[in-house]
């Protein structure tokens, strides 16, 4: 069993290696996101922060980005609790169903960017690059797959090796070139392979929720487009936005999701005090009528189901952003772990197929070499 388990784990790893790589190395830079943005765009990202100065009401920012947007209608608006970074505001072209997004400063309503999609900016790219390939929902499946072998090569590594921590601080420097890669594929498995089979599980979950929601969309018969405002004209977010504490207690917005589709009705997620360090700042849900702003009904993470609680985790997780620097940085070694395993993993491979075809080579002579002293015996 354990040879067969072998041969599975290395003919996966061959026909998966690239693919998996792709995705680590982009999750890796992904974790750093904001950091990478500050590198190359500050300007656009991150806002000066100067003392005593308050935000501008979301009422004043909405009719702020109305008027420079007039053919648009917003759609999203991301409050981060970071207070020198930039609002991300999403906005639909009237006549499409085509998400843009813009960055605004939130304390002076000036809009820092051109609207752009999901894939104009290099990180913006990695993100879908990182979640279907670039290939929308045949991307999400192909992801699926490769989560799902991700998850099987953390297994079955760990099954094979069941002595892991052994091999925890085992490198054999001056020995043979194949035991020293064979414990540097160990030692890598062991220290990296439950991060691993996080970031597959919680990978393949995702691609597999978001694939079954496209699908269930593209089965409507008309797919909507955008034609005018599809919230009350009159309403006011900061009057929602004050009121949402009384609902969930504690609740501090981190984005604002308006309607953009029939049935949609006005929401906010947000964060609460003393949640675990594992929930997400889009955890809770207030839920509003999107024409008269009465109050619908509310979500609060921490009298959720086990379950709800254990997928809102998965971001956090996914990310590794549940320990500040120290987890991203884990998280991003991580990432470049597959860079080690795949290369040791295929010189292993290689090296094994080539004794083995020795050994056969050197059986088939010597069978050949029987064969012709039994012939030359056979004559005399």
């Amino acid at each position: 069993m354990k040879k067969k388990l072998f041969k599975w784990h290395s003919y996966a790893g061959l026909i998966a290696f690239l693919p998996i790589l792709l995705l680590c190395l982009t999750g890796s830079f992904i974790v750093f996101k904001y950091e990478i943005d500050t590198l190359i765009r500050d300007e656009v990202v991150s806002v000066p922060v100067i003392e005593n100065q308050q935000r501008l009401s979301q009422d004043v920012l909405l009719d702020t980005i109305g008027e420079k947007f007039q053919d648009h209608e917003v759609v999203g608006w991301v409050l981060f609790q970071d207070s020198e970074r930039s609002d991300v505001v999403y906005i639909m072209p009237r006549g499409t169903s085509d998400w843009y997004h813009i960055y605004v400063n939130g304390y002076t309503g000036d809009v820092l960017s051109q609207p752009a999609q999901s894939t104009d900016n290099l990180t913006d790219w990695m993100v879908e690059f990182h979640a279907s390939f670039l290939l929308h929902e045949t991307g999400l499946i192909i992801a699926s797959i490769f989560s799902v072998v991700l998850v099987f090569l953390g297994i079955s590594g760990l099954i094979l090796h069941k002595r892991f921590w052994k091999n925890l601080f085992k490198l054999r420097t001056g020995a043979k070139r194949i035991l020293y890669y064979s414990d540097l594929h160990k030692l890598f498995g062991a220290w990296f392979s439950p991060i691993l089979l996080v970031l597959g599980f919680t990978g393949a979950y995702w691609n597999v929720s978001h694939l079954l929601h496209d699908l269930e969309h593209h089965l409507e018969d008309d797919h909507f487009v955008m034609s005018e405002k599809m919230y009350g004209r009159d309403l006011s977010i900061d009057k929602l936005l004050a009121e949402a504490s009384s609902h969930v207690s504690g609740f501090e917005a981190t984005y604002i999701s308006f309607p953009h589709e029939p049935g949609d009705e006005l929401s906010l997620y947000g964060d609460v005090p003393g949640d675990s360090f594992l929930t997400s700042q889009y955890a809770n849900v207030v839920t509003y009528d999107r024409m008269t702003g009465e109050y619908l009904s509310s979500y609060d993470i921490r009298n959720a189901p086990l379950w709800h609680v254990i997928v809102d985790s998965f971001r956090k997780l996914h990310f590794g952003t549940f320990a500040g620097t120290t987890s991203r940085v884990i998280w991003l070694l991580a990432g470049l772990a597959p860079l080690i395993l795949t290369f040791s993993g295929l010189y292993i491979w290689w090296k094994r197929r080539a004794i083995r075809q020795r050994k056969k080579l050197k059986n088939q002579t010597l069978k050949q070499d029987s064969l012709i002293v039994e012939s030359k015996q056979k004559e005399a």
